[in-house]
C-alpha cells in the first residue's frame, strides 16, 4: 500500500483546505517535512527501528520456554488470538497517536490533559528499565569477550569450581544385586568398587551444578549471598557497562538520523545469526527431540482449557510488542504526517511474533542435543531468562566443535537484540526532553544525549556489584510488570472513551485517507471493549497473583520489597498528581474544571499548520504551552452553567 502525501501546493505555514492525494515519499536528501523536530530519513529507517525495539531479549529467552511450558504448538493459538485482540490494537493506537501529533509520550497528552501523568509514568518506568537493561547488555559483552579463547572458560570445572560442579549427572546411590541374590540399596562407589551393576530405574542422582552455572555465579557475577550483602563493584562488569553506554551514546548522538542507520546492522544481523544457529542445531543429534518438545508431537491441546495459558499468551504479547512504554509514540512522532502507520503496525507486529517462533527452533534444537549428550529428557535442560541465556545455552554450545565461534555468534546476537531496544528506550527519554526544550536540544543534542547516558551509567553501578543481579531482578519484578499494565489501561480507556474513539478515527483518517465503516468495525470493537477488558483482566490477575521477589532460591529481605514498592509508587504517583494540578489550574467550579481537563488542550492537533485542515483550523500554536481548551468546548461548558 502506497503512502499518502499532501499535494505539492500545500506548503507549511499557509492554511489551505485539507485534501488527500496519493504520492511518493520525498526524494532522499530533501529537507525534512518537520524541520524543527526532524523526520526519519527513510521509511526503512523507521521500520527497522520499530522492529529492533519490539524484537528484544524476551523473544529469545522467554517465548520459547513459554511455548514449551504451555502446550507446545497449541500455545500458538492463544498467542495469535491475543495478538489480534490486545497487541495489535494497542500498537496501532500508539503509532497513530505519535504520528498524528508529532509529539513524544508526555507532550502527546495534550489530547487529554488530565491523563498527562500517564505519559510521565511511561517515561519514568522506561528510564528505570534502561538502567538494568544495559546491565544485561554488559553481561552479553562480558561473555562475548570471554568467547575469544580456544577453550571456553565455562566448558569444564576449572580452578574456580567447587565439589558440586560436574559436566555430567553423578549417581549417588542405587539398588544392586549381591552375588548371593540379595537386593540392597547402597552408594554408587560401593557398586563400582565391587564390579556390581545398578538395577534399572533405581539410580538416584546427586545434586550437581553445570560448569556454566558455577561460572555464571562465581566468576561472571561473583554473586553474593543476597541483597543484604552488596560487596564490591565487579570491575570488569563495570567496564562492560561503560562500553555498552558508550555504544548507545555513539549511536544516538544525532538522534534518529544516526540511530536510523545503525539499525540496518543491529536489527538485521540477529536474523543471520538465528539462521546460522538453526542450521547448525538442526544437524545435531537429538535436535529433533528438542523441536518435538517445542512445537511438535508433544503439543498438548488440552492446555487450552487452562486460564493460565491464555494469561501467559496475553502477557507475552503485551510486553513483547513494547506497548505502553512510550517508545512507540516517540519513534512514530518522527514520521511524516501521511505515512501509512496502519500497514507499519501490522508488519512490525507480525515480524515480532514470527521472530519469537523462529527463535524457538534455534534454541530448542541445540537444547535437544544437550539433552541427548547428557542422556536426560529435554524438560530437564530447558529454562528461561538468565538461566537460558547465560547457563543452559552456553553449556550446550560449549559441547559443539569450534565452540568459541558458536558462543561468539550467540552472545553477539544477544548484544544486538539488547542494543536495538535500548536505542529506542533512550530515544524515548530524549524525545521527551526535546518536546519540553526544543531549542536547547537542537543546539545541544550531543552533550545532552551523552550526559544522559553517563548519568544512567552511574545509576547502574549498583547493578554491577556482587549483589547486582538481585537489583536487576528487583527492578524488573516491580517496574516492568503491572505498572506498565496500569498505564496501558488508562491510555486506551482515555483515548477510546474520554477523548472519543470515533474522534480518534477521524484523526487517523486525516493521515491515511477516508476508510469504510467496515474497515473500522474491528478496531472499534477492540478499542472500545475487547482490548480494555483484556488489559483489565491481566492487570487484576497480575495484582492477585503478585508474589514477593525472589532470585532462584534466594528470598529478598523485607526492606528490598519495600524499595521495590517505593520505585513503582514513584512511577505511578504522577498520574494522580498531574491530574490534580491540571484541575486546580483550570477555571470554573469543580465539575467545569474536570470537564475542561477531560477535553483536548487548545494546542492539540497536527504539529504543522499545513496538515490541520478545517477540523483544527482554530488550533493554538503548539509552541505555546497554555492548557486551554479548543473553542468548541467553551460552548459545551457554558451549556453546563
Amino acid at each position: 500500500m502506497g503512502t499518502l502525501t499532501p499535494p505539492a501546493r500545500l506548503c507549511c505555514g499557509r492554511r489551505k483546505d485539507f485534501t488527500l492525494s496519493k504520492g511518493k515519499d520525498a526524494p532522499a536528501g530533501q529537507s525534512d517535512e518537520n524541520s524543527e523536530r526532524g523526520n526519519w530519513a527513510s521509511k526503512t529507517d523507521y521500520l527497522l527501528s520499530m522492529v529492533g525495539y519490539a524484537v528484544g531479549l524476551g523473544n529469545v529467552w522467554r517465548f520459547p520456554y513459554l511455548t514449551y511450558q504451555n502446550g507446545g504448538g497449541a500455545f500458538l493459538i492463544p498467542y495469535a488470538t491475543m495478538l489480534a485482540l490486545a497487541g495489535l490494537p494497542l500498537f496501532f493506537l500508539e503509532c497513530s497517536l505519535g504520528q498524528f501529533a508529532s509529539l513524544g509520550p508526555v507532550s502527546v497528552w495534550r489530547i487529554l490533559p488530565i491523563l498527562q501523568g500517564v505519559g510521565i509514568t511511561m517515561v519514568i518506568i522506561t528510564t528505570l528499565v534502561t538502567v538494568y537493561y544495559n546491565v544485561i547488555i554488559a553481561y552479553a559483552l562480558y561473555y562475548l569477550f570471554a568467547s575469544f579463547q580456544s577453550v571456553l572458560p565455562w566448558s569444564d570445572c576449572f580452578a574456580w569450581a567447587d565439589e558440586n560442579c560436574s559436566r555430567t549427572p553423578v549417581v549417588s546411590d542405587c539398588n544392586t544385586t549381591l552375588p548371593n541374590g540379595i537386593i540392597i540399596h547402597t552408594n554408587y562407589s560401593y557398586v563400582t568398587s565391587n564390579n556390581l551393576t545398578c538395577l534399572n530405574g533405581s539410580l538416584t542422582y546427586k545434586q550437581v551444578q553445570l560448569p556454566s552455572e558455577q561460572y555464571w555465579n562465581k566468576v561472571a557475577l561473583r554473586r553474593s549471598s543476597g541483597l543484604d550483602e552488596t560487596g564490591e563493584i565487579v570491575w570488569y562488569l563495570a567496564l562492560c557497562l561503560l562500553l555498552s553506554w558508550l555504544i548507545v551514546g555513539a549511536a544516538l548522538f544525532k538522534g534518529i538520523k544516526s540511530s536510523g542507520k545503525v539499525v540496518y546492522f543491529t536489527a538485521l544481523f540477529p536474523y543471520v545469526v538465528l539462521v546460522i544457529l538453526l542450521v547448525r542445531g538442526a544437524t545435531l543429534q537429538g535436535a529433533r527431540n528438542g523441536i518435538e518438545y517445542y512445537i511438535g508431537t508433544q503439543s498438548n491441546f488440552t492446555k487450552l482449557m487452562e486460564a493460565e495459558v491464555w494469561k501467559d499468551a496475553a502477557t507475552q504479547i503485551f510486553f513483547s510488542l513494547s506497548v505502553a512504554w512510550g517508545g512507540l509514540v516517540a519513534l512514530s512522532s518522527y514520521n511524516k504526517f501521511h505515512n501509512n502507520c496502519y500497514s507499519d503496525a501490522i508488519v512490525v507486529c507480525l515480524v515480532n511474533c514470527l521472530t519469537s517462533v523462529f527463535a524457538g527452533f534455534a534454541i530448542f534444537s541445540v537444547l535437544g542435543h544437550m539433552a541427548f549428550l547428557a542422556d536426560r529428557p529435554v524438560s530437564e535442560v530447558v529454562d528461561s531468562g538468565f538461566d537460558l541465556a547465560f547457563v543452559a545455552y552456553p553449556s550446550a554450545l560449549s559441547k559443539l566443535p569450534v565452540a568459541p565461534l558458536w558462543s561468539f555468534l550467540f552472545f553477539f546476537m544477544l548484544l544486538l537484540l539488547g542494543l536495538d531496544s535500548q536505542f529506542a528506550s533512550i530515544e524515548t527519554v530524549t524525545t521527551t526532553i526535546q518536546d519540553v526544550y526544543p531549542k536547547m536540544m537542537k543546539k545541544m543534542r550531543v552533550p545532552v544525549t551523552l550526559g544522559l547516558c553517563m548519568l544512567l551509567f552511574f545509576l547502574g553501578l549498583i547493578c554491577v556489584t556482587q549483589a547486582g543481579i538481585y537489583w536487576v531482578n528487583l527492578v524488573d519484578h516491580f517496574c516492568a510488570g503491572w505498572g506498565i499494565l496500569f498505564a496501558a489501561v488508562l491510555e486506551i480507556i482515555g483515548i477510546s472513551w474520554i477523548y472519543g474513539g470515533n474522534r480518534f478515527i477521524q484523526d487517523i483518517e486525516m493521515m491515511l485517507g477516508k476508510k469504510s465503516w467496515w474497515f473500522w468495525l474491528w478496531w472499534r470493537a477492540c478499542w472500545f471493549f475487547i482490548t480494555p477488558v483484556l488489559l483489565c483482566v491481566i492487570l487484576c490477575w497480575s495484582l492477585v497473583t503478585f508474589s514477593p521477589p525472589k532470585y532462584g532460591s534466594v528470598e529478598y529481605p523485607e526492606w528490598g520489597s519495600a524499595v521495590g514498592w517505593c520505585m513503582i509508587l514513584f512511577c505511578i504517583i504522577w498520574i494522580p498528581i498531574v491530574a490534580i494540578v491540571k484541575i486546580v489550574k483550570a477555571q470554573g467550579n469543580l465539575w467545569q474544571r474536570i470537564v475542561s481537563c477531560c477535553r483536548p488542550a487548545a494546542n492539540w492537533g497536527p504539529f504543522l499548520e499545513c496538515h490541520r485542515g478545517e477540523r483544527y483550523s482554530h488550533m493554538v500554536d503548539p509552541h505555546k504551552e497554555r492548557d486551554q481548551e479548543i473553542p468548541t468546548v467553551d460552548g459545551f461548558v457554558r451549556k453546563l452553567e
